[in-house]
């Protein structure tokens, strides 16, 4: 089971790699808790969005507000229903031009073949302070 939640969490990072967010939502189950830490009022995509098509929401908005110049997952461990992903990226953000350089942490949860959570810690301060310019 893990080395199949690992794999699915790899092929989420190719296809957002490609562009191609349909085949991560397809992954989402319904009731998907999708967690970016944060407040949203520091950065828009911050916070919690329940749903797949929060998720989807939560994608688009990614995709307006900022643009990856890398994004490079690292490290994998899967226990039990989880996968941990320890990687790097760097974003600009489109309105302010300013850029982000940090580590992050991204946390899934996944049953039956489809992510039923995910959380993300990272530099919220860098995101907030970017996005305000």
């Amino acid at each position: 089971m893990s080395d199949d939640n690992v794999r699915l969490v790899q092929s989420l990072y190719a296809a957002f790699g490609r562009g191609e967010i349909g085949p991560i939502i397809k992954t989402m189950s319904p009731d998907v808790v999708w967690h970016v830490e944060g407040r949203r009022k520091d950065h828009p995509v911050a916070g919690t969005h329940r749903g797949a098509n929060a998720v989807a929401q939560f994608f688009k908005t990614v995709e307006e507000t900022q643009s990856a110049d890398e994004f490079s997952p690292r490290e994998f461990f899967a226990a039990q229903d989880r996968v941990f992903v320890l990687g790097r990226y760097r974003w600009t953000m489109k309105r302010s031009g300013k850029s982000v350089d940090t580590a992050f942490i991204h946390i899934f949860t996944v049953k039956g073949g489809k992510v039923t959570g995910f959380t993300e810690f990272t530099d919220t301060a860098q995101f907030a302070e970017a996005y305000r310019g």
